[in-house]
Order: C-alpha cells, then sequence, then structure tokens
C-alpha cells in the first residue's frame, strides 16, 4: 500500500517513513502543504498521514481542498492540536481518523491497518482466496496452515492483489500502490518480486496458478474454487 506522509518535522518524518517501509509499505515524504497538493494531484495513494501545523498551506485547508474533489482517499490527521474543538474540526473537514501526538508507533500502524481495511471493505482482518489466507493485522500469510515466508514487497503485491479479488490489476496500478514514487520500480525489481513470489507460492501450494497472468492487461488471482 502507498502512503503519503506530510509532516514538516524532517526528523520526525524520517523516523515514521522508516518504521512504515520496514513494515512494507510503500512511502513518498512531503513536507509542507503546497508539497502535498502536489504530490497527491500526480500520484495515487491508498492513505495520507496529514500533520496540520505545516508550512505555506495549513493542514485543514489540505484536507479541505482535497475533500473538495476526493471522498475515497483515507487522511489520518496526526497532530499536536489536542484540543476538542481541533479534533472536531479535522473530522468534521473529512479526515477519517484523528491521532495526537506524542504518540505510539504501533497505535500509528493500527490505525493505519484499520483505515485500509475500510477502504477495501473488509470486515475482517484475513483476505482469503481458497486456501490462500492474508492475517493483515499480522501481515503473515498461510497456505492452508502452513506459513509462507515472502518478503515485504511480496507481501504488498500479494496484499494488493488479494484486496482486489477478480479485479485484472495492471502492472502499472501494482507499482504505483507497492513502490515509493522516487524510486525506480522498472529496472527489474517489479519482474524480480513478481517471479519469487509466484515461486514462493507455487513451491507450499503445489500449483503455479495462484496469481494469473493476461496477457496485456495484467494480473489477477485465481477464482477461489479452484484453490480448494
Amino acid at each position: 500500500m502507498k502512503l503519503l506522509l506530510t509532516e514538516d518535522e524532517v526528523l520526525l518524518s524520517a523516523a515514521i517513513a522508516k518504521g512504515l517501509r520496514k513494515r512494507g509499505y510503500a512511502v513518498d515524504c512531503a513536507y509542507d502543504g503546497e508539497e502535498a497538493l502536489e504530490l497527491y494531484s500526480i500520484n495515487e495513494y491508498d492513505l495520507m498521514i496529514l500533520d496540520l501545523n505545516l508550512p505555506k498551506i495549513d493542514g485543514l485547508e489540505v484536507l479541505r481542498r482535497i475533500r473538495e474533489q476526493d471522498s475515497v482517499l483515507r487522511i489520518l490527521i496526526l497532530s499536536a492540536r489536542s484540543s476538542v474543538p481541533d479534533k472536531i474540526a479535522g473530522l468534521d473537514g473529512g479526515s477519517n481518523d484523528y491521532l495526537t501526538k506524542p504518540f505510539d508507533f504501533a497505535e500509528l500502524e493500527a490505525r493505519i491497518r484499520a483505515l485500509l481495511r475500510q477502504e477495501f471493505y473488509m470486515k475482517d482482518v484475513n483476505l482469503y482466496c481458497g486456501s490462500l489466507r492474508i492475517d493483515t493485522a499480522a501481515r503473515r500469510v498461510y497456505w492452508k496452515d502452513t506459513p509462507v515466508e515472502l518478503a515485504n514487497k511480496e507481501y504488498s503485491i500479494l496484499e494488493y492483489l488479494m484486496s482486489n479479488q477478480g479485479k485484472v490489476i495492471s502492472p502499472e496500478e501494482l507499482i504505483e500502490h507497492v513502490w515509493d514514487s522516487e524510486r525506480d520500480p522498472f529496472s527489474n525489481s517489479f519482474r524480480f518480486h513478481i517471479s519469487s513470489l509466484r515461486k514462493k507460492l507455487s513451491a507450499v501450494s503445489g500449483t503455479d496458478s495462484l496469481i494469473l497472468t493476461l496477457r496485456g492487461q495484467g494480473y489477477r488471482m485465481a477464482d477461489e474454487g479452484a484453490l480448494l
């Protein structure tokens, strides 16, 4: 999943981004409201973490401008403004959640997971495709009861495909949601991770047909009935 982190404190931004990347998220960083709106206009994000005390354009104004055109993007306000009126203004302005500083990173990550589950209309922390299961809270993958050890990028690719069960996902869409914007996924990285993911799933399941390739279109998870 790809996140936009808008935080003007450089050290705090770096710490949050590092922690989220370790958990497999792709993270773009903006350090003022103007940069946040620019990145939002040219990239597709699954969730935005938004500080309110931003240079150039205030966080509430950033929120207002995004909500004028986008009611889908999940926005989590992360701010030192802790008064009840501030929280009301943020939530009434269109944010999906509000977390005050100082905060515990584990709580931030839990709130991100909860919001992403809402985006994909998940009532359960688990995603299923036949005997293949993802525990999105623990970021663990299982074939029946057998754990499948995946690298972060492999996990993120699989989670996005299973979150969009039944849809054909183009390589461009996968790259958009799994890699940071400043990275260059068009080297051999994308093909390598897709190939590695397929090999690991094949080794534990005994089938090469979990992730289907539709020539000229993209990728789709196999029909559930074929995997039982």
